[in-house]
């Protein structure tokens, strides 16, 4: 059996020394959670926030008010700027994002449920990738969790050091 996305990710920052840490809105905790289910990832995880408000988003992670007016909770500008706010509270190498609409409520015709925004920010630069999940709650925040690990073991298979 393959091992967890979550154990592979670990073992190329255990490799590289690099550290890791989140910023989760609609995931509750969940991408923090899959991380921490892997043995010595103390080594590597350094924590996360899990900022469901704007406040949160504002005060804990640096999120500029104008950007939550602007452009809302759920959007590519809220999400890279969680990811750039956790890892600098951290000091980390790495940091990993998202906020979306997991429903079954608070969806609109422009930001319908489902809707999700994952950001990646490290030294080397940035990404983002927006997502339209089709589950229910549990469903769109698993959805969520496992598109962010993606994204982060895409950015570390991907780099030019690899």
């Amino acid at each position: 059996m393959m091992p967890s996305l979550e154990s592979r990710i670990g073992e190329i920052l255990m490799g590289r020394r690099l550290t890791l840490v989140t910023a989760e809105s609609c995931t509750g905790g969940l991408i923090a959670h899959r991380l921490t289910n892997v043995s010595g990832s103390s080594a590597y995880f350094l924590g996360g926030i899990v900022s469901y408000s704007n406040e949160a988003k504002e005060q804990l992670l640096g999120v500029g008010h104008s950007t939550l007016e602007t452009h809302g909770a759920v959007s590519e500008a809220t999400a890279i700027e969680m990811a750039r706010g956790a890892r600098r509270a951290f000091s980390a190498d790495i940091a990993v994002s998202v906020t979306g609409i997991a429903g079954p409520g608070g969806g609109t015709p422009e930001k319908p449920v489902g809707l999700v925004w994952i950001g990646l920010s490290a030294r080397e630069g940035e990404r983002t990738q927006q997502f339209i999940w089709d589950q229910d709650r549990e469903g769109n925040k698993a959805e969520s969790a496992e598109a962010a690990l993606r994204m982060v073991w895409d950015y570390l298979t991907t780099r030019a050091d690899t």
